[in-house]
């Protein structure tokens, strides 16, 4: 059993920025693929950045590239998502950990809710 605790949600104004934090129980080299996602009530939920635990490249979807930055402390087994933010950045975020597959075969956009080890998510709002 892998957990998974996200934190550092809350409310800024359109251009300001927060920074999410995910840590996990596993080192992070055997964390595999860990992603953020985010989710708007009565909407899909949307993939967001990830990054291979073990070799630490990331990856992004083209919504949020050159506004978001995935990254990792392995000291502190957490990864990180600093945000400059827009309104539609408003959801809740959720990270996952779960098989590499999902980042080496870059699959991790398409990742089934019932796999892996998912946080409780954080909210974020964006007001203009």
């Amino acid at each position: 059993q892998v957990h998974v605790v996200e934190s550092g949600g809350g409310s800024v104004q359109a251009g300001g920025s927060l920074n999410l934090s995910c840590a996990v129980s596993v080192n992070l080299a055997n964390a595999g693929c860990m992603a953020w996602f985010r989710q708007v009530p009565g909407k899909e939920r949307e993939a967001v950045a990830a990054i291979h635990g073990g070799s630490g490249r990331t990856y992004y979807v083209d919504s949020v590239k050159g506004r978001f930055t995935i990254s990792q402390d392995r000291a502190k087994n957490t990864i990180f998502l600093h945000m400059n933010l827009e309104p539609e950045d408003t959801a809740t975020y959720y990270c996952v950990s779960g098989p590499s597959t999902y980042c080496i075969r870059e699959t991790w956009t398409s990742w089934p809710a019932g796999i892996g080890y998912w946080g409780q998510g954080t909210q974020v709002t964006v007001s203009s």
